[in-house]
């Protein structure tokens, strides 16, 4: 996308648990209304196959939660006898480094094998959000990310850059396909700014079959159907500088003072614009594309990554093929190393298919429990004094109880007051605090890219219809696709939905938002996806 709507690093990811007690715009239960077909759609091919964002099991096991069915309904919970020093709720990649940090301490206190980890994770593979899909187009493997997509070279010396080396990531090796065919094209599925770029302007700006304005920058918008107060502002925007204080770190006056007012007042201030244009031209994607709109966001959510995990800014975003998968992978293959079978490299970590019946074997130090969703955690008597922990999850239409001596919550924050059932009441009033917003994250594959690239361009944005933005990208060879890249490649094309409601109260966006995505079945979104193709390139 241009610069005046750059992506920082607050990469939000595909989906939600749908577990929120916020009660839904209809009192209907939008997933009643839809078989698993219609949610799910198709997935791929490959490891991830079937594991396409939130599936249907993982949408209705969390309404299940949500509405305390487990509590109200008499069911048999089966004791597996298992007792694990660890449990950890949450298979992402928060969840998969507790566990290696776990089992890193206990040998580092000479307890290596002594002391047991299991992770329970509710999806059909680990990772969370950092998942992929997979595609054979004409006999080539194309892949692509789900959710989590641009990975950051960390500053020398911190603790991120050790743990990335810890588990064999290294930076040197984001070497990505040749480009072929004049057109300049990026690493990441973000559109940026360039000769390379084009807006798209629908039916709405006066234009019955839409218009392009390619190279919007150096036109300086000449031509394009918006208002000249607009207009305007978005150049200014864009070539005046901005010098009002930014924050220096965390926690500062002027974080302190971003945080007091919203994303929306900050753009509004800082760079002149108008309620109407931001909300025009700028959101859903202003903000990181959060999904909600910037009127809601806090301003400092524009800064608070960059200064809580800062990166070698020149190196740019890199991206594992499968977006970061491969950091959730690479945990793995350091933790399990017959769950990836080959050889601890970068493109062994990548290529390589999962072994799922290595992830969950007795006797081995770590565990990972895959379509595993804890339903209830609670204490053995008093917290206090309690040795053990009581874990329930729902498997294949059964209550299981294990118990452990810990657990590490790495879930989604908006279930836990659910299914935490001694939570103190002020953790709990926290926890009511967390909005999740809703996102549906479409990967698209293509024969070849000559379309856009007619038109001189790899990368667009529009305002109208479904998505805001895509980019042709090149792939990092240690996938093991094809080395080069052109106009004739096989490619995936990444459009990132989003469901921001500007000028309503948080909870209504997200709720409007949610109730929005999820009674919209897959094969609507699929035609609407080929409509706004349709109109844009046909």
């Amino acid at each position: 996308m241009p610069e005046p709507e750059r992506i920082t690093r607050r990469d939000f990811l595909n989906g939600t648990l749908l577990a929120s007690g916020a009660a839904l715009v209809s009192a209907a239960c939008p997933f009643q209304l839809m078989a698993e077909e219609d949610w799910n759609g198709a997935s791929g091919v490959g490891d991830y196959a079937g594991a396409n964002g939130n599936t249907h099991q993982v949408m209705a096991d969390g309404h299940t939660i949500r509405d305390h069915a487990f509590e109200r309904t008499p069911r048999t919970v089966e004791d597996t006898g298992e007792a694990y020093d660890c449990v950890v709720v949450g298979g992402g990649i928060s969840g998969l480094a507790a566990a290696l940090f776990y089992n890193r301490t206990m040998s580092a206190k000479g307890m290596s094998g002594k002391k047991s980890c299991l992770v329970l994770e509710n999806h059909p593979i680990f990772g969370g959000e950092a998942k992929r899909n997979e595609f054979n187009v004409d006999g080539q493997r194309l892949i692509a990310s789900q959710g989590s997509a641009m990975w950051f070279q960390p500053m020398p010396g911190s603790f991120l850059q050790h743990f990335y080396d810890s588990v064999g990531i290294d930076p040197r090796q984001f070497q990505y396909q040749q480009n072929l065919g004049g057109i300049a094209t990026g690493v990441t599925p973000y559109a940026g700014d360039g000769s390379n770029f084009g807006f798209f302007f629908g039916a709405d700006a006066q234009h019955p079959d839409g218009m392009w304005l390619v190279d919007p920058r150096t036109k300086k918008l000449e031509g394009a159907p918006i208002a000249a107060e607009a207009k305007r502002e978005l150049l200014a925007m864009r070539d005046v500088p901005d010098r009002r204080p930014t924050p220096r770190r965390h926690g500062d006056a002027v974080a302190r003072q971003l945080d007091s007012i919203t994303l929306e007042d900050d753009l509004m201030m800082r760079h002149g614009l108008s309620r109407e244009t931001i909300r025009r031209y700028l959101s859903p994607v202003s903000g990181g594309g959060s999904g909600i709109g910037a009127d809601v966001l806090s301003a400092y959510s524009d800064y608070a990554p960059d200064l809580l995990f800062p990166w070698e800014k020149q190196h740019g975003p890199q991206m594992f093929p499968g977006g970061n998968t491969g950091v959730a992978r690479h945990i793995v293959k350091v933790l399990l190393p017959a769950a990836i079978p080959g050889q601890a490299t970068m493109s062994g970590i990548c290529q390589s298919r999962v072994e799922f019946a290595a992830l969950d074997r007795p006797n081995q130090p770590t565990r990972i429990r895959l379509r595993a969703t804890v339903v209830s955690i609670e204490h053995e008597g008093e917290a206090a004094r309690a040795s053990h922990v009581n874990i329930v999850y729902f498997h294949e239409g059964r209550l299981h109880r294990v118990r452990a001596r810990s657990v590490v919550l790495a879930n989604g924050n908006w279930t836990i007051n659910s299914i935490v059932r001694d939570l103190p009441a002020e953790y709990r009033h926290a926890y009511a605090q967390f909005f999740r917003a809703p996102c549906v994250m479409a990967n698209v594959a293509v024969r070849n890219w000559r379309f856009l690239a007619k038109m001189g361009i790899s990368q667009c944005q529009w305002f109208d219809g479904i998505g805001n933005y895509l980019a042709v990208r090149r792939v990092a060879t240690f996938g093991g696709g094809a080395t080069a890249l052109s106009p004739d490649s096989p490619t995936v094309l990444t459009l990132k939905i989003l469901f921001a409601n500007p000028g309503k109260s948080l909870p209504e966006q997200v709720n409007t938002g949610r109730y929005q995505m999820m009674t919209t079945p897959f094969s609507a979104y699929e035609k609407q996806i080929r409509e706004q193709f349709a109109r844009m390139f046909g």
